[in-house]
């Protein structure tokens, strides 16, 4: 490969060379530790003599720039990075759009940067010891034996037909989803799909309305496309629906199991929502984020197909079910809706990755995920029960559990007296990791307590860490 150094003219020509090699590595273009290319081929390729590349090299390495290394070559030396006054940054005019954009970082994405503890309970995170690496991994092959026989270069941004049709099977087997492959679109996780559909939707003060305490990247999605938010409050039966301003154009709601707190919503609230939303013209946003694994009773009808005048639109994923590195996921859409949101995804990033969908696609009609689900099921459960039996025992003085029958998380409210955030970091230092609710709500008053997942904490972990959360409880009584 060749420097890219550009000389003009047959004056100066070391000069030139110096001032073009030692801007790329003020610069970090020529980064500390690249060598560069031996003085006769480089003059060979700046059709100059040796003697002028040598000069170039020779003050260079007078300005400690560079190093030599007997018998290996010229090596930029490691150094500090551009030096204060070597260049002027002019502010942008969009300065304080892009300062909005960098307040908006949840604390979702936060908790993803932090190192984890030796026992954690964070939420949204599966097992991956549960996952089946090698029935995956045979599904990939497929996929590339598949990409290399494939004689097309462009793919539909609605996602590939054989995987929409898999997901139309497995969400009518496992949720009674009444849909056709047609009006499924595969999106990069639940939270494109999210972005999809409120970028089609939503407009500049708009009104949109979700739950509180809610999943807070969406609400900062909305008001990112400049929707007015409105915080519905939840009760022990969900959302208070009759608390829905008129003129709401979006609802988004978690009914299976409400995040953070876990109920599920009860059936007169899912058809008094689906009535406020006929009334409104307003679109529901129904994120079945978790709802592969229910513990007891019945599952709860989903609001997808209880509705009648196509006004719910389905979003799942497979990264909470299998691994967040996947990152396919997918949206159940009105026809009014698919098609502009179609036109948004291709926009976006044309399609998501297709030898992830052809792979899937092959895991799910080879039914891996099925047994996936229900062997991580028996796992969750015993990890569930585990949990609730500590909260209803020895930690019963200090934290009530919310009733939840789904998912891969519990939340405990905090009784009178118990400092929540002061616990959390008294925690930390013994190396449990404990999450607070407060994040997740917005204008509703908070209430104090825990979000426990148990997807990434192994059962035999369980134990030990919330010996040490009672140890430190009992010190702070």
């Amino acid at each position: 490969m060749e420097l890219h150094i550009r000389l003009e003219g047959r004056k100066g020509l070391a000069e030139q060379l110096y001032r073009q090699l030692r801007a790329g590595i003020d610069s970090g273009h020529l980064a500390a530790g690249t060598q560069l290319p031996p003085t006769r081929l480089l003059a060979e390729q700046l059709g100059v003599s040796r003697k002028t590349v040598a000069e170039a090299y020779s003050r260079l390495t007078y300005d400690n720039l560079l190093s030599g290394v007997v018998g290996r070559g010229t090596f930029i030396s490691p150094r500090h990075t551009l030096r204060q006054g070597d260049s002027e940054h002019i502010p942008l005019a969009a300065a304080d759009t892009l300062e909005r954009w960098r307040q908006r970082a949840t604390v979702l994405a936060q908790r993803a940067l932090d190192a984890p503890s030796r026992y954690d309970f964070i939420g949204g995170a599966s097992s991956k010891s549960q996952f089946p690496y090698d029935q995956w991994r045979s599904c990939m092959n497929y996929a590339l034996r598949r990409s290399q026989r494939h004689p097309e270069r462009q793919f539909s941004a609605q996602g590939l037909p054989e995987l929409r049709e898999a997901i139309t099977h497995h969400i009518a087997f496992t949720r009674g989803i009444q849909c056709a492959p047609s009006d499924v679109l595969v999106c990069n996780g639940a939270q494109q799909a999210l972005d999809l559909i409120a970028r089609v939707l939503v407009e500049p003060g708009c009104k949109v309305a979700m739950e509180d305490p809610g999943y807070p990247p969406a609400r900062q999605l909305f008001q990112a496309l400049g929707a007015r938010m409105q915080s519905v409050p939840v009760d022990d039966q969900g959302l208070c629906v009759e608390q829905i301003e008129d003129g709401t154009r979006l609802i988004y709601v978690t009914p299976s199991h409400q995040f953070p707190l876990g109920m599920p919503m009860a059936a007169p609230r899912r058809e008094a929502l689906l009535a406020r939303a006929a009334e409104l013209g307003a679109l529901i946003i129904e994120d079945d984020y978790d709802c592969e694994f229910r513990y007891q009773g019945p599952a709860a009808e989903a609001l997808q197909r209880m509705d009648r005048h196509g006004l719910v639109a389905y979003v799942g994923t497979f990264s909470k079910t299998l691994l967040p590195e996947l990152r396919l996921g997918y949206a159940v859409l009105p026809p009014a809706v698919l098609q502009a949101a179609c036109v948004a995804k291709h926009l976006s990033d044309w399609h998501s990755p297709t030898l992830q969908q052809w792979a899937l696609a092959r895991f799910l009609a080879e039914g891996h995920l099925n047994k996936h689900i229900r062997r991580c099921h028996e796992v969750y459960s015993a990890r569930r029960e585990r949990i609730l039996a500590r909260l209803d025992g020895d930690l019963a003085p200090w934290f009530d559990a919310v009733p939840a029958s789904a998912g891969f998380h519990l939340s405990a409210l905090a009784k009178p007296g118990v400092d929540v955030e002061l616990l959390i970091s008294l925690a930390r230092k013994v190396e449990v990791g404990l999450y607070s609710l407060a994040p997740f709500f917005s204008e509703a008053p908070v209430r104090p307590g825990l979000l426990l997942g148990f997807g990434a904490i192994e059962l035999l972990d369980i134990d030990p860490a919330l010996d040490r959360v009672a140890d430190t409880l009992q010190r702070l009584s």
